[in-house]
């Protein structure tokens, strides 16, 4: 048996109260004592208190089973955080120059660019590489809080959805079996979703724009310096990155022969080391580069992390009682997981009980476009359900996608002053929820 399912099996459901108190404490300690909370040291003794008594009590409790869980989490972990270490470190020596007009225009080619970007340089070497020139084209302007709002939407979580580059949960349904070309047939959901986005921010950015004062129009104009891009060589270090993704195959049979698992992600850490030891000094110095992002992220997502181990065990041991039979209740069930779990496990979870309603033994079987008469659909009907609510509904909360942090935290620092985690999900209530309304609609009922 799965040992997640048997775990959950035999868990009780108030094993969530530390997973319920660390996703409280993304959302509330920031208003509450936000000063406090700013320091990485103090969200680390946050996450700490609430997931080291939790593996300590699945190990001590449940024994092998519960190490065995633990550990499995844990070099989840290590993949996920060594991958977007890598994509953040690299992308963060490459500069685009210049300080473009903050025209509708050119905010919504940043945004279209990015979406496109996303897929094959992941969701955040993308946001690594636009958020700084977005906001510094955006520095004159008096109503920005809208675009890096939509900038999370568009190029941290929906613009992922072509490649297993694009974004963690896709990444590690690669690793499961799914053919690394299997994502490109959702190119017409990535495009309808890209796309209503792009009009709904259009829709937004003229309206701010016409409240735009006069002299920031003028101050913004005679700011203009042309683009260009410094850091070359960090360019092929993420082409690296591309190709060492590609070959995860063999450098995981690498790692068997060796008994040493994480043979790909040392790989990274040395494109990672390069990156800083042979790449140029300048561009990071213009990007204001600076660790605390991806320190943010690392931190919070270990008690993320270590904390959802019992939520996704009884997910996985009871998630055929929920009742899921078609395409649209995955979609959601995903998605909205999704938006406050971390997105790759929950696709694992998801998966796995598409996998035992299909009578399918692995993810890489899901990709199978036979119809199986007793439900009406083929599992690859529930594949796509699942990677597009995994992917999309990503960017209903800050912590549902990794990027997202990282932007926010990276706009703060540039002194903008963005909304708290109640007031990003407005956005998203408002935003996002009728585009999705719209994509069950057309895909999936």
């Amino acid at each position: 048996m799965n040992p997640s399912i048997e775990l959950g099996g035999q868990l009780g459901f108030w094993t969530l109260a530390p997973f319920a108190c660390m996703l409280l404490a993304v959302a509330i300690m920031p208003l509450a004592c936000g000063r406090w909370f700013e320091r990485n040291l103090n969200k680390g003794i946050v996450a700490f208190v609430l997931g080291v008594p939790t593996v300590v009590y699945l190990v001590v409790r449940f024994g092998s089973l519960g190490l065995e869980n633990a550990a499995h989490t844990a070099q989840e972990y290590v993949q996920f955080i060594i991958l977007l270490f890598a994509l953040f470190t690299i992308s963060g020596g490459i500069y685009v120059a210049g300080n473009l007009v903050a025209t509708p225009k050119t905010n919504l080619g940043f945004l279209a660019i990015g979406a496109v970007v996303a897929s094959f340089i992941g969701t955040m070497g993308a946001s690594m590489v636009l958020i700084r020139p977005l906001l510094r084209a955006n520095s004159e302007r008096t109503h920005l809080k809208h675009t890096v709002v939509f900038f999370i939407f568009t190029v941290s979580n929906v613009g992922g959805l072509l490649t297993p580059l694009g974004d963690p949960p896709l990444f590690l349904g690669f690793l499961r079996g799914v053919p690394f070309t299997w994502t490109f047939r959702l190119w017409a959901e990535w495009l309808l979703a890209t796309a209503l986005l792009l009009v709904a921010y259009l829709m937004f950015e003229l309206c701010y724009y016409r409240k735009e004062p006069a002299p920031a129009r003028r101050i913004d104009a005679a700011d203009y310096v042309p683009m260009r891009l410094k850091g070359g060589v960090n360019m092929l270090l993420l082409a690296l990155v591309i190709v060492t993704v590609l070959f995860s195959g063999p450098l995981a049979q690498a790692g068997e022969a060796i008994r040493f698992p994480f043979v790909r992600e040392l790989v990274l850490v040395v494109l990672a080391v390069l990156s800083l030891v042979i790449g140029p000094k300048d561009p990071r110095t213009s990007n204001l580069f600076s660790w605390h992002p991806i320190i943010e992220v690392a931190v919070l997502f270990a008690g993320i992390f270590a904390t959802m181990i019992p939520a996704l065990a009884l997910l996985q041991a009871h998630g055929a009682s929920i009742g899921l039979s078609h395409p649209w209740h995955y979609f959601w069930t995903t998605g909205g997981l999704s938006a406050f779990l971390d997105n790759a496990p929950t696709y694992l979870a998801f998966t796995s009980v598409a996998q035992g309603q299909v009578g399918v033994d692995t993810v890489g079987a899901l990709i199978s476009t036979d119809l199986i008469a007793r439900l009406g659909f083929s599992p690859a009907d529930f594949l796509k359900a699942i990677s597009c609510g995994a992917v999309m509904l990503g960017a209903m909360t800050y912590i549902g996608n990794a990027p997202n942090f990282a932007v926010k935290s990276i706009a703060e620092r540039s002194g903008l002053r963005m909304p708290s985690f109640f007031g990003y999900l407005g956005y998203s209530v408002v935003i996002l929820v009728p585009i999705f309304v719209i994509i069950t609609a057309v895909f999936f009922l």
